[in-house]
């Protein structure tokens, strides 16, 4: 809070409000990828991992790919828009070499409490205890900017996993979800959108909950063009679901597709006149894993799989590239951290995490 005097009288405005007409943010498009480790993101491919012929079927070609001896080059080689563009352009916090942590709040440390924490603001440990399609009691973030006169109708959200619908309480919040196996609705279908409608029907995902991530991208691209919301929510969900099934080598090729989808997201904003220099990406996970033979596994039995990152790029964060100062953010503070570049101060039922002060300018002046 800031504090000004006036005739002896101390007025309080809440950092939103004292911001709300000196940001440039006027759009936020928030990404996941289901539990991506901070080890590959900071560090590349796992050397104890991808010469594992448990994990990796056709060694030789996954090194040529992927592998260089310095960890640096390795991570530039498998999300190079993070290292190449974010890294310059944005902030990414969450490398424990540095002891910059970032950890989840909630003590499940899977995938639907995660969600819950990133979108709602706090943890729900009593309610939000599985991954059961439950209607999510508590509101989101998303439903509370949809609820705001400025932006009402302007927030969509599109995810792999068929559980979203129900995290994000479609039904209730009014939100459109476009999650799962779920196919563009409307009579307004463009001719990319019929196409993905069709192939999703003749393209066969490898699990009976999760579609693939090359549909949730293209689903949720074509909306942004055809639609220009304020927020849009994504969530990738094919790295969490290979890295069960112990496919390193699918997992590290999923990550690198996903790093080139957000790519083509953060391209295309830049080439249209109602994003370009007023959107922030802001770019998370909603769990991380275990070490070794760990690495398939999350849950709060999974030592490692609390800890995740945070990537932030747009008009109102510095550029401070990968944060290498010591430091300690939470899952919690996502939702608040997107209000707050919106211009809004966002309240809920529970008390909610603080905004990232080191993402947004303005906050640190």
């Amino acid at each position: 809070m800031k504090k000004l005097k006036l005739t002896g009288i101390f007025i309080l405005i809440s950092i939103a409000a004292f911001a709300q007409s000196e940001l440039a943010t006027e759009n936020v498009i928030l990404i996941t990828f289901d539990g991506l480790r901070w080890e590959e993101l900071f560090t590349g491919a796992d050397p104890e991992l991808i010469e594992n012929k448990k994990y990796v079927e056709d060694i030789d070609h996954l090194k040529a790919t992927f592998w260089k001896d310095d960890a640096l080059a390795r991570r530039e080689v498998l999300m190079p828009f993070f290292w190449n563009t974010i890294a310059k352009e944005g902030q990414i916090y969450g490398n424990r070499k540095y002891n910059n942590h970032v950890d989840i709040k909630n003590k499940q440390w899977f995938s639907y409490p995660g969600y819950n924490e990133i979108l709602s603001g706090f943890p729900d440990d009593d309610r939000i205890h599985s991954n059961d399609k439950i209607e999510n009691p508590n509101k989101t973030v998303l439903e509370f900017i949809n609820n705001q006169k400025a932006f009402k109708g302007e927030v969509a959200a599109f995810g792999s996993w068929d559980v979203f619908p129900y995290i994000i309480n479609e039904k209730r919040s009014g939100i459109p979800v476009n999650a799962g196996f779920e196919t563009a609705t409307g009579n307004d279908l463009t001719d990319t959108e019929k196409l993905l409608n069709k192939l999703q029907t003749e393209v066969p995902s490898p699990w009976s909950s999760v579609r693939l991530d090359a549909f949730t991208h293209n689903y949720a691209l074509e909306y942004l063009k055809k639609n220009q919301p304020k927020m849009l929510y994504i969530s990738y969900g094919e790295t969490d679901d290979f890295a069960h099934e112990g496919k390193y080598d699918a997992y590290l090729n999923s990550a690198h597709r996903t790093d080139q989808f957000i790519k083509e997201l953060w391209d295309w904003a830049q080439s249209q006149e109602q994003y370009k220099g007023k959107t922030t990406f802001i770019i998370t996970t909603d769990h991380g894993r275990g070490a070794s033979d760990k690495w398939k596994d999350h849950g709060i039995e999974v030592k490692g799989a609390g800890s995740i990152w945070i990537a932030v790029m747009g008009p109102d964060s510095e550029a401070l590239g990968e944060v290498k100062t010591k430091g300690q953010l939470y899952q919690n503070q996502v939702a608040n951290t997107v209000a707050t570049l919106l211009g809004l101060e966002y309240t809920n039922q529970k008390e909610v995490g603080k905004p990232i002060s080191s993402a947004i300018k303005k906050m640190e002046e």
